[in-house]
Formats: C-alpha cells, structure tokens, sequence
C-alpha cells in the first residue's frame, strides 16, 4: 500500500498553496493516486506563515491532514523551527539553502537535501519560480509523484505564457536533485 504525506511550507508570496495544490493534481489527476490537499496560512498576505499538506494514497483517505510527514519542504527559516524539528526516522526534509539553516542534531535519522532553490530561480531571471525549482528537486529526490505527472500538472496550472520558465525552473530542480542523491 502506497501512502504519503507532504507538508510543504514557508512564507506568503513564495508559492507554498500553489506548490501543495500542483503536488496533489500531479498525483490524483496524472498519477490516478487518492489524493487529499489541505492549506493554512496566517492572516497577513505576504510574508506571513503558510503551509499546504498533500497526502496521496492508494487507498482512501480517512483523515486529511498531515500527522506524521514522510516528506516536509521548507522554504524559511520560521517554517523550519515550525515544522523541522522532531520528524520520524527516514522523513525527507527537502530545504532551500538560501534561506534556512538547518541544525545537524535535527538531522539524525532524516533524509536531508538543501537547494538553492531561491538562487537557481534568481539566475533564470525570475524569483517567483524558486516554488517550481523546489518541485523539481522533491520530485526527483523522493519519487512520490511521476516526473511526468508533475510536469503535466505544472502546465495545466500555470499561465501558457508562463510554462517554458517553469518547465526550467522544473527540469532545474530535477537536475539537482540527481546531483544530490549522487552525492549521498
């Protein structure tokens, strides 16, 4: 039986609801996994605290929110001290190292790989892409969505005029991810 949860999370204007939502469509729409997507995030627009959780399953979901995340994307340093600390063995904890500072003793028995998921969508000319980036990477880190699913989901989301930055801001973000795990 195949069952996931992701919490990925951050601050408003970095495309957290955006990245769980397309996270999910990849999943249910592409992948024909069950498929249940949840989003909180605080009062303020931008710059307060958000989160969105996925959980895809091969089964039917009985409870829609994350308890125990076997993946957690984080974007800041707020949404690392929230949701960073204290993961079951084996989670992947997924962070853009140009924002969050991880500490190692929160690292003993997790899967940690950083990005400069922020950096490599600056150098595409486009920050608000750093999202995308960081899809790419969870997706070829932890395999819990297709790469295929992912990408179908992307362009059937994001504006047409916008797919090709984002196809490279996905396929960026793939390629570091295969570094990464070449790596460990």
């Amino acid at each position: 039986m195949m069952h996931y949860q992701i919490r990925v999370s951050g601050f408003g204007g970095q495309g957290i609801i955006l990245a769980g939502y397309i996270i999910g469509k990849g999943a249910s729409i592409y992948d024909r996994s069950n498929v249940s997507f949840t989003q909180s995030y605080g009062p303020e627009a931008r710059g307060g605290a958000c989160s969105s959780q996925v959980i895809i399953s091969s089964e039917e979901i009985d409870y829609p929110h994350v308890t125990d995340p076997d993946a957690v994307i984080i974007m800041s340093q707020a949404a690392y001290a929230r949701y960073g600390k204290n993961l079951k063995p084996g989670t992947f904890l997924l962070t853009d190292s140009d924002l969050v500072k991880v500490d190692p003793e929160d690292l003993v028995n997790i899967k940690h790989f950083s990005i400069q998921a922020t950096k490599f969508s600056e150098d595409l000319g486009k920050k608000i892409v750093a999202n995308i980036v960081m899809l790419g990477f969870f997706t070829g880190i932890t395999e819990m969505v297709s790469r295929e699913g992912m990408l179908k989901a992307i362009e059937s989301t994001v504006p047409s005029k916008m797919f090709d930055i984002n196809k490279t801001a996905f396929e960026k973000g793939l390629q570091e991810a295969e570094k990464a795990k070449v790596a460990v």
